[in-house]
């Protein structure tokens, strides 16, 4: 492979990695970032006195900017060991542990003691402390190990044995730390986490937060594994409610110091307090915002929300927004914002950097593809099987760019005769095979901690990015790949957020359930039809692949027809919006993402290339197809 750098990455000053106040949607005055240096190993046992190297965390070790190098294999252990020392006056009352993601389990420990575990590698997770920590300095460790597809646990696009024709479609694999580590000193009571929902019609926002429990050595789940007990044991339909959710926040609110703490909330608009209200613990409150102000991805407008619980103050921020399925004036059911019909535009984005992989070099390089793609005029991003860190969403929420978040897939080894070219071959094929217990093993889901797992991460991703506006569709599985039961698993992410679309199963194997019915189409003749109960979705398309000399990452190139020029591609590009796009907008098709933003290793259908770059395609021209199609939608719409 071919060592591809980033701008971000060549001006990577290795004291300032990813500082930036890493959970925007809780932000407190208390931060101390780990970041940077750590001591590092990779060996077969299970301790070590002995670290060989340094990495640069939060990079995985596989990466060039870890300055590690190495893969890491089934069976090896990753240790990582930081001395931290925290500064005079840092420490309050009790002191967390935060980690953004470790790839795939850990054990952690503070001078000497295990303080905690934690599996699975996308999520956030975190530890007090306390009753560990000693004056002076301190010494954190970590042991680590990463199986990638030899066990269920999602893993997204990693693969360690490429292998087969659609090995162009994985990519290297990475382990250990990949998102920031941090500390943050609360109060003995301190709130945990808040729930915001945004009541459009009523020009009001819900509110309802928990405390922590306290517990030393307890991982801050929120919740999760409660919560995914009960969608496995048979949530069976889409009408659920929110009856789990509120359940969690009578049981945080109740734990410490119920009647003798009490919330406060003020929202500010610009600065300016417009609204006060005040609840007890366990109780929710909606909050009346005069003269609202929509969220929109033109207009991508927050309000600020202030919550004090006794000496604990946070600060968070909401949107105003409302998705829903209605019909347009023709009757025919489309997707609406803020009861508006609306077109979701946008490309599939997988989130990997090639110098440093699932993790940005910088937050200006989140930033980056986010501004990139908004200036070419599309409106969305399907964040394709990653979790991105939170300062993702928020940078999404702040410049205006709606995502769709797809679950990181799991499961085992896919026979991709069976999930792949029999449902290209066959839409009917691909529209009949039901995933329930009996295609368990045709689906790799055979084993049954694996699913539980999968159940405890989709509800963790679910809870971790709820409050964030700009996410506007759940996609538990996509292409099959791991999939088991989705009817459950809409399911379970109805009981946690009824405010959302879902999207059950992305291209094929489907069950007849969420809110659309889901195409992915990479060959010429796309023909829609309205559908009685589901809004008509291009979940994928596209995927036009230009080399361009000095910015690919392999010798070996994938894409799904090809080109030799940026004028070869644009006119292709054009040709595929006017014979396939427009005439089905009035069809009845209401989305429409392109595969992808980057070139990725042997992948090179990227918008840019791998390194952010090299624009591939007339951007004007872009813009001006993106115009088209939003004038069209609104013609054959309103």
């Amino acid at each position: 492979m071919i060592q591809l750098v980033t701008k971000w990455g060549k001006n990577l000053r290795k004291d300032q990695i990813l500082q930036e106040y890493p959970r925007p949607m809780l932000v407190r005055d208390s931060y101390l970032n780990l970041n940077g240096e750590w001591d590092c190993c990779i060996n077969h046992e299970k301790t070590t006195d002995t670290y060989e190297e340094k990495i640069l965390v939060p990079f995985s070790p596989e990466t060039l900017l870890s300055g590690v190098g190495k893969i890491v294999q089934p069976g090896d252990f990753l240790h990582y060991r930081k001395v931290f020392r925290l500064p005079e006056g840092f420490l309050k009352k009790r002191l967390l542990l935060h980690f953004g993601a470790v790839d795939q389990e850990c054990e952690v420990f503070l001078n000497g003691i295990l303080v905690g575990t934690h599996k699975g590698g996308y999520l956030p997770f975190s530890f007090d402390i306390t009753e560990v920590l000693r004056p002076g300095d301190n010494e954190l460790k970590l042991t680590v190990t990463d199986w990638t597809e030899e066990v269920p646990h999602a893993r997204g696009k990693q693969k360690l044995v490429k292998k087969g024709r659609y090995s162009s479609l994985f990519y290297t694999p990475q382990s250990g730390i990949w998102k920031t580590v941090w500390l943050e000193s609360v109060e003995e009571q301190y709130i945990e986490s808040i729930r915001i929902t945004p009541l459009f019609d009523q020009q009001e926002v819900e509110v309802s937060v928990s405390l922590a429990e306290n517990e030393h050595g307890k991982s801050n789940d929120g919740g999760i594994r409660e919560t995914a007990a009960a969608a496995a044991d048979g949530i069976e339909n889409d009408t659920a409610g929110r009856k789990t959710g509120e359940s969690e926040n009578r049981k945080g609110g109740g734990n410490i110091g119920e009647g003798n703490v009490m919330f406060r909330f003020t929202v500010y608009d610009r600065g300016k307090a417009v609204a006060e209200a005040a609840a007890l613990p366990g109780q929710t409150v909606r909050i009346k915002l005069p003269d609202m102000h929509p969220w929109t991805p033109d207009d991508p407008y927050l309000y600020e929300l202030l919550t004090e619980a006794g000496e604990d103050i946070v600060s968070s921020y909401f949107g105003m927004r409302k998705l829903s399925v209605d019909r347009d004036s023709h009757g025919i059911l489309r997707f609406f914002l803020n009861n508006r019909p609306f077109f979701f535009n946008g490309v599939l984005d997988q989130g990997y950097w090639p110098e440093s992989l699932l993790t940005a070099p910088s937050d200006e390089a989140l930033i980056y593809d986010i501004v990139r793609l908004k200036e070419l005029g599309y409106n969305t991003i399907r964040k394709h099987i990653k979790v991105e860190p939170e300062r993702f969403y928020y940078h999404c929420d702040r410049l205006g760019m709606i995502v769709w978040q797809d679950m990181p897939n799991g499961g085992g080894d896919y026979d991709m005769n069976f999930v792949t070219d029999k449902p290209n071959a066959s839409d009917e094929f691909a529209r009949s095979v039901k995933d329930g217990a009996e295609q368990y093993a045709m689906f790799r889901r055979e084993d049954a901690e694996g699913r539980q797992q999968y159940y405890e991460d989709l509800s963790g991703m679910v809870s971790a990015l709820y409050n964030y506006p700009s996410i506007a569709v759940w996609t538990p599985f996509n292409e099959g790949w791991g999939q088991f039961d989705a009817a459950k698993a809409t399911a379970l992410i109805r009981s946690q957020d009824g405010t959302r679309l879902i999207n059950e199963a992305c291209g094929w194997f489907d069950q007849g359930g969420g809110d659309m019915y889901s195409i992915h189409n990479y060959s010429e003749g796309l023909t829609v039809a309205p559908q009685q109960d589901r809004v008509v979705a291009l979940t994928e398309f596209g995927g036009y692949a230009w080399a361009v000399e000095g910015h690919v990452a392999c010798e070996k190139a994938f894409g799904y027809q090809s080109w030799t020029s940026r004028e070869e591609l644009t006119d292709a590009y054009r040709r595929l919006w006017e014979r396939e796009i427009y005439p089905n907008v009035e069809k009845g098709l209401s989305a429409a993402i392109y595969t992808q933003t980057t070139d990725i290793e042997e992948e090179i259908n990227g918008v840019m290339t791998y390194d952010r770059e090299v624009g591939k395609f007339e951007e004007e021209e872009l813009r001006r197809l993106n115009r088209k199609l939003y004038d069209l939608f609104s013609g054959v719409t309103l």
